[in-house]
């Protein structure tokens, strides 16, 4: 069974309007909220580039499909060739319901329910148009003439040197002597793997209720609001009884053993396209939301913590066994593994990766690869 917990714009005057972060439609500071949402997949602002989405600067005015170097589906680029241009009230239909508004679309986000997340979006977006930067500079320059003179004529203090520690490092002692020992917190930052004895877990607590609300944010985009899955982005929660079936629902509840491959992975890789911006306390809450989407633990209120971590067991956990195979003979005895014509007669398939729920079906080219306008 899948659950989930229970759970003004102001006016301004025209004049303040770029000094202010809200807009006549829209908060921009509630709207970068509200982006959040769309951070896995699309970047805004300086430096944005194309990620799994296109990146969104200067958004308003332009041709739908239009972003140079970002590869469309035939659907938006035939509906910027139709004219369709995003503004105000096009973006505003396409952000309730992606797919209703262009059919065919790539794009796996099933839409924003409540009209002032759209508005504030909206403001946000457009805040990172070029149009409203320059009404903005505009406008600040239009203030900074109006500061006290004893403000505009003092001196700027003048630039004191930064002083630099210079880097000590030891130089590489391999045969060739190229490049240098890593540095300890070098290898501090790569040395984040969780061990399913609790090896390596960070201090840090989180409960199921901290944890839907990190989840509606940074995962249901992807990942469905109950980890159905949405599109064809990886299934959360559900699958039970299914592992012997033709196709198999793999899921944290249905198939992964520990749950220190949950927790070290949302750690290191997720969200997607933000990976490491969550805290440890971000983590353990998440983590414990999947675990309750799964119906590995039931009450709402259930913290996990580094104490009781080891504690927890998935369900699947029995059904995978210890590599052993260095007491195999050819590893025991010392001898070379067998590489070719191990096998008497012809090479057989026996079962093909899209039956084994390794290789997803394909809907045909608009659904292929990892992409979403």
């Amino acid at each position: 069974m899948l659950k989930f917990p229970k759970s003004a714009a102001l006016s301004v005057l025209a004049l303040t309007a770029f000094a202010n972060p809200a807009f006549a439609d829209g908060d921009i500071d509630a709207g970068e909220k509200v982006f959040k949402k769309c951070r896995a997949c699309h970047a805004v602002g300086e430096g944005a580039k194309h990620k799994v989405g296109p990146e969104l600067n200067d958004i308003f005015g332009r041709a739908a499909g239009g972003a140079e170097g970002y590869k469309y589906s035939k659907a938006m680029i035939a509906a910027g060739e139709e004219g369709l241009v995003w503004d105000a009230d096009s973006l505003t239909e396409y952000l309730t319901n992606p797919k209703a508004m262009i059919k065919g679309t790539k794009m796996a986000f099933g839409g924003l329910k409540k009209d002032e997340d759209i508005d504030n979006i909206l403001a946000y977006l457009k805040s990172f148009s070029t149009e409203q930067a320059a009404a903005s500079e505009a406008a600040s320059e239009s203030a900074e003439g109006a500061e006290p003179a004893e403000n505009a004529t003092a001196a700027p203090a003048a630039d004191k040197p930064a002083t630099e520690t210079a880097l000590v490092v030891e130089t590489s002692q391999g045969a060739f002597g190229l490049g240098r020992k890593a540095m300890p917190d070098e290898i501090a930052a790569w040395d984040i793997d969780i061990r399913p004895d609790g090896t390596g877990l960070p201090d840090g607590k989180g409960t199921v209720a901290e944890g839907e609300p990190i989840y509606a944010e940074a995962c249901a985009v992807c990942h469905g609001d109950f980890g159905e899955g949405a599109g064809r982005w990886p299934v959360l929660a559900g699958g039970q009884d299914s592992l012997l079936k033709e196709r198999p629902v793999k899921t944290i509840g249905s198939y992964w053993p520990y749950l220190s491959t949950v927790f070290d992975y949302v750690r290191r890789a997720m969200p997607f396209g933000n990976a490491r911006s969550l805290s440890d306390d971000d983590v353990y809450a998440l983590t414990a939301y999947l675990m309750y989407l799964n119906d590995v633990v039931e009450d709402e209120e259930f913290e996990l913590s580094k104490e009781n971590f080891t504690q927890m067991r998935l369900p699947n956990e029995a059904n995978f066994i210890a590599d052993d195979r260095l007491n195999e003979p050819h590893y025991a005895k010392g001898e070379e593994p067998c590489m070719s014509d191990c096998k008497p007669g012809p090479v057989q398939i026996t079962a093909r990766a899209q039956v084994i729920d390794v290789t997803p079906e394909s809907e045909g080219e608009e659904s292929s690869g990892g992409s979403i306008d």
